[in-house]
């Protein structure tokens, strides 16, 4: 006899105090941060089945952290035995579905549960939020949506022509057998470096197709020894001083100059060159494969398998235009043609389309994409005028390029924990961040980020928005960052 799976909890009808969208790192930690201030009734939704947000949904082969474990983990959870320095896809998953079990998270979990719109009631002081399962009330709403999850696909001519398989690495097609096929992939990012070394071995042929080459450094990745793993376990200090120690290195990249174009940006540079030459004998190929623009402007990716993958007899570096995909393959603008079998766009995500995917409406009927229409931002990249009782977690501005996300999720979560205890404290229905606070902020930003390497250093990226703007990236160090942000201070924000 067939089982069928339960049908999922009802939502609750009780008014909530916080309703935390998205599973992942940043949902996860507010839920475990409103356990231990006594914050709630709460609720985190997700519209996935699973937790861990993209460490649930990127499932690719090699998906790995380019951050090292023990600084890749929340601080107030932490983990001893981690396999790896770099830790990889399922030990990620694996470790928020074990923190979600151990801090006893579970009863106010529901996934499968999309938000689709989320309304401030002036009158009530509260969100009235709409889900394909359903209604619900909050007193606060925390989006821990984060910018990974949806797929960004070029719109090539003939796209939806190609007769074989394709598919996007965040959505991998693990049904599709790759041994002797002719693939292609296109995109050179951060999750092509990690499967292209593991995929090529099976293939017949694969044409990795390159619009810009990356910056590449070595990864070092290795093993935790056994000796490491006991003194973590008997030893929290010995763990804690690792974690800080890993911190520092990475840290001290910002604070030498990392975001700015520097003597540090050579140094930096000349180490990929060197990585490059080591690993790419052939001059053509190493000379296709070194970027034109400064290091650090895109995306740092690291990687010790990824050039030595390009050099096997069955791969091929495709560095023209692509003028078509037809139902066999792709064309170049040159005229040579590649038939293919599979196609697998590694290709990135839409990162402005989380929250523009949630029709957002504050209060006087403000909507969030009206409210940004001259730009993205927000107060400490968490708060935004017009929108009480809002907490954004890794919001506009506060992305890193140098250090772990963690440390900069756990700050805005203390953030967001700060203000929701201000209200509490005052007996208040909203707290909301000051017009001219949230522009003091947004100008200073501004400001540093207009002579950051990733507007000087020569090239576009997705952390540019149509304007070219960065409104993705923090344009200083974590501490910097820390002191701003990490209490929140009533003098900019406003409560009634």
């Amino acid at each position: 006899m067939t089982q069928t799976a339960p049908d999922p909890a009802p939502l609750p009808s009780e008014t909530l105090a916080v309703l935390i969208v998205g599973a992942g790192f940043s949902g996860i930690a507010m839920g475990i941060r409103c356990l231990q201030e006594g914050i709630g009734p709460f609720l985190i939704v997700d519209k996935g089945d699973g937790i861990g947000g993209t460490w649930h949904e990127n499932t690719y082969p090699g998906a790995a952290c380019d951050i090292p474990s023990h600084l890749y983990s929340l601080s107030f959870a932490p983990k001893s035995d981690w396999s790896r320095l770099y830790p990889r896809q399922p030990e990620i998953a694996a470790y928020l579905r074990e923190t979600v079990a151990a801090k006893g998270l579970g009863p106010h979990l529901h996934l499968g549960t999309r938000v689709d719109a989320a309304v401030w009631d002036e009158a009530e002081g509260l969100w009235r939020v709409e889900t394909d399962r359903g209604p619900l009330r909050a007193r606060a709403l925390v989006s821990g949506m984060g910018a990974l999850h949806h797929p960004a696909i070029p719109a090539i001519p003939g796209r939806d022509d190609f007769a074989g398989k394709s598919f996007h690495s965040a959505s991998w097609d693990h049904g599709c057998d790759l041994r002797g096929k002719r693939i292609g992939v296109i995109g050179t990012g951060a999750s092509a470096i990690q499967f292209v070394p593991l995929i090529a071995p099976e293939a017949d042929r694969l044409v990795l197709f390159q619009r810009t080459p990356p910056w590449v450094m070595p990864k070092h990745d290795r093993p935790m020894s056994a000796r490491e793993t006991s003194a973590f376990r008997r030893l929290p200090l010995a763990r804690w001083l690792f974690r800080q120690r890993l911190f520092w290195i990475h840290e001290l990249r910002a604070l030498l100059g990392f975001t700015k174009v520097s003597k540090l940006t050579a140094q930096a540079e000349s180490l990929a060159r060197h990585h490059l030459r080591k690993a790419v004998p052939d001059k053509a190929l190493r000379d296709r494969l070194t970027p034109r623009y400064r290091l650090g402007c895109k995306r740092v990716l690291v990687s010790d398998d990824y050039y030595p993958a390009l050099t096997r007899p069955n791969v091929a570096l495709e560095s023209g235009g692509i003028a078509r995909i037809t139902p066999a393959g792709i064309v170049m603008q040159d005229g040579t043609e590649h038939p293919l079998d599979v196609l697998i766009y590694a290709t990135g995500f839409d990162v402005g389309a989380s929250l523009s995917r949630v029709r957002t409406v504050g209060r006087g009927g403000l909507a969030l994409s009206q409210a940004w229409r001259d730009g993205v931002g927000a107060f400490q990249g968490i708060t935004v005028s017009g929108f009480p009782n809002l907490f954004l977690l890794m919001g506009p501005n506060t992305g890193l390029g140098h250090n772990s996300m963690i440390v900069m999720i756990e700050a805005q979560v203390e953030h967001a924990i700060g203000c929701l205890k201000a209200l509490r404290k005052a007996g208040a229905k909203a707290i909301e961040v000051r017009p001219e606070a949230q522009a003091r902020f947004l100008a200073e930003v501004r400001a540093k980020l207009a002579d950051s390497i990733w507007t000087t250093g020569g090239c576009t990226s997705w952390y540019l928005d149509a304007q070219g703007r960065n409104t993705t990236l923090w344009p200083g160090s974590v501490l910097a960052y820390l002191r701003g942000a990490r209490r929140p201070r009533l003098r900019d924000y406003r409560l009634s």
